[in-house]
């Protein structure tokens, strides 16, 4: 019987305790039994929660103060095209829908492997150009499989065509894959006007890792609380990174390490924000093919923090000999098989 009252009495005080603690925000670890008390949780399980508080085993906790609302999710489409601005074959050769639906179906894994997702809204719309019947019956279906809505609209390039100018940065006549990419650019933009909060643009050409979307929404929401600032994430750790040396930054994400990044390609991750204090020179991409056709990004990461995860969360997947495209330390085979 004594035993049984001081088992109770421990109980108690164990409560009593857990609930001063986290009044001062502060978590109980036990070390010996891998146990966060006060969260009534494994250390190696889910700790932090979307919305409120981002936690690091062992750097403590971050408030956030800057929580995600909403995500809207823009693919831009395009399966009649194999490469843009080349005539080499993809990694592992298929047709370029086959990267589409991928694709897609990686997306849609990610939102699904993450419950605290469902606490934001996440919105998915389709830009598509040229793409035919049959193919864009595929792209449905695959929503359909994952019960999820989506928006499809049909790109009309000739909206576009007299606001881009012919001839490039090189003096070259701009072709009219080109064309019809920028159209698609501006189109996203349009789109991302209307969105509530965070927007994701996305090419039809990047394989997601499952826990993608759920890392950057977490590490979006800490460090935008930590700097108390909006932030551009690329979600693809390319090769052409490591060609030169230079001066970084590292930051702590959910489960992964982060580098500020200079330079990034037209998949990223940002705020409304961002877009429309940058409107003009995110509109500039779309109007003049410029060298590197990325460039106004660049110009915008020299003021606004861009950042790149090691590894990496989306695979690229082109040419395997492209410096723009597959990821180094990742086994593409793997992610090509878990989304097919």
């Amino acid at each position: 019987m004594k035993n049984i009252k001081n088992s109770k009495k421990n109980s108690f005080l164990k409560r009593i305790f857990i609930k001063i603690f986290r009044k001062f925000g502060f978590e109980i670890i036990d070390q010996n039994t891998f146990e966060i008390i006060t969260l009534d949780k494994k250390i190696n399980e889910e700790i932090s929660t979307i919305g409120k508080s981002s936690i690091s085993l062992p750097l403590g906790i971050v408030k956030i103060t800057r929580p995600v609302k909403a995500l809207d999710i823009i693919m831009r489409t395009c399966a009649s095209v194999n490469m843009l601005t080349q005539n080499k074959k993809r990694l592992f050769e298929k047709e370029k829908i086959e990267y589409t639906l991928r694709t897609t179906r990686s997306i849609l894994n990610s939102i699904k492997n993450n419950s605290q997702l469902e606490k934001i809204k996440i919105n998915f719309k389709v830009i598509d150009h040229n793409s035919s019947r049959s193919n864009l019956e595929k792209i449905k279906n695959i929503f359909q499989s994952f019960k999820t809505d989506y928006e499809l609209i049909n790109l009309d390039v000739s909206n576009f065509e007299d606001e881009i100018q012919k001839v490039n940065d090189r003096g070259q006549k701009v072709s009219s894959n080109q064309m019809s990419n920028m159209a698609n650019i501006n189109q996203s933009l349009l789109e991302a006007k209307k969105s509530e909060d965070l927007i994701y643009f996305v090419e039809d050409d990047y394989l997601h890792k499952k826990d993608s979307i759920s890392e950057m929404i977490f590490t979006y929401e800490r460090l935008a609380s930590q700097l108390n600032k909006e932030i551009i994430i690329c979600p693809t750790d390319y090769p052409y990174l490591y060609a030169k040396a230079e001066l970084t930054q590292n930051f702590l994400g959910k489960n992964y390490h982060w580098r500020k990044v200079g330079e990034s390609l037209c998949t990223f991750l940002t705020s409304k924000k961002i877009i429309e204090k940058y409107w003009e020179k995110y509109l500039s991409m779309c109007k003049k093919e410029h060298a590197p056709f990325e460039k106004p990004l660049h110009e915008i990461y020299k003021k606004e923090l861009c950042i790149s995860p090691i590894p990496s969360l989306a695979v690229h997947f082109t040419n395997i000999n492209s410096i723009f495209g597959l990821s180094p330390n990742v086994d593409w085979e793997k992610i090509w098989e878990e989304n097919s």
